[in-house]
């Protein structure tokens, strides 16, 4: 066995991955507050966008990663007007964010187009990444590898032991009692989906800063559905969402890997393989007959405050 490729191919599971870390944790934090947003595609390449053009401006990897919270946050901040204020159909709006942030993102995009963004160098953990095989595979990334996996965690600590976490959940299930008890219901969805849109946003900008570190139109390439199947997949669970993002990476190299050694099956099959395994699996959730007992009781409920 080449052990040397071994590791290799786990190292790019976890580069692919964590794009999709990031934007799950961003829907999953929507989706606890009872807010269904389809627009993750969207805040994901605004996100790219606004991270690529700020690197090639000289600035920073984190002054990029800022900028592409910032991007995502303030896209995911009109979905909240239109959707907690004015009442806007979730769904129709969350669509309409997508297509939006595609075109928006081709227009002011094109000009960045064919050029490349400054390497970012990985941080090597100290006697760790010298182990054989997963010395390189799982310690030796840049550091956004090692915010996503933080940021889980604190997400699984927020919502299951922290009392915020707790209203936040509380919303979710039952929004209608958890305004009665006095909480902002309007409010506190606000904060959970900028806080979404910011994580979609750096989820994006890894595409561009780190995995293929330039920007092409779409190149998000479906990446948004996919975390939003993720949450799914992962029942509403952060800890879960880095299993299922590995789990979708994976077969994203797989496919990659096979075409590479020649694998004698059609590209555009090898290709499909990370969305046909999407939908697999959500027809195998959905075969169980248990996704609405673990889904927030409110999600995609619209909210309207008593006068």
């Amino acid at each position: 066995m080449d052990y040397g490729l071994l590791s290799s191919i786990l190292h790019a599971i976890l580069v692919a991955s964590t794009p999709l870390v990031f934007a799950g944790l961003g829907a999953l934090i929507q989706e606890r507050s009872g807010v269904l947003n389809l627009g993750i595609e969207g805040l994901m390449i605004v996100g790219a966008l606004a991270g690529f053009a700020t690197a090639l401006s000289g600035f920073p990897l984190l002054i990029s990663v800022i900028a592409a919270a910032l991007a995502g946050a303030l896209l995911a901040s009109i979905f909240a007007l239109l959707v907690l204020r004015l009442y806007a159909n979730p769904v129709a709006t969350g669509l309409a964010l997508t297509l939006f942030g595609l075109g928006l993102s081709a227009l002011a995009g094109a000009q960045y187009v064919g050029q490349a963004a400054p390497q970012v160098e990985a941080w090597n953990i100290p006697i760790l990444s010298h182990f054989p095989i997963v010395g390189h595979a799982f310690f030796s990334h840049d550091p956004l590898v090692y915010l996503s996996i933080t940021l889980a965690i604190l997400m699984w600590w927020f919502i299951t032991k922290s009392r915020a976490g707790l209203i936040l959940r509380a919303i979710g299930e039952n929004h209608s009692a958890a305004h009665a008890l006095g909480f902002s219901v309007i409010g506190i969805r606000f904060l959970a989906i900028i806080t979404g849109g910011a994580l979609a946003g750096i989820g994006g900008s890894y595409l561009t800063l780190v995995q293929t570190p330039l920007f092409v139109e779409g190149m998000t390439a479906g990446r948004g559905w996919i975390a939003l199947a993720l949450v799914v997949f992962a029942s509403w669970r952060p800890l879960r969402v880095i299993v299922g993002a590995y789990l979708f990476g994976s077969v994203s190299i797989i496919q990659l890997h096979g075409q590479a050694v020649g694998i004698s099956v059609a590209s555009q099959w090898l290709s499909m393989l990370p969305y046909i395994v999407t939908i697999g699996v959500l027809v195998i959730i959905a075969g169980r007959g248990n996704i609405s007992h673990k889904a927030p009781g409110s999600l995609g409920v619209t909210f309207k405050e008593s006068k």
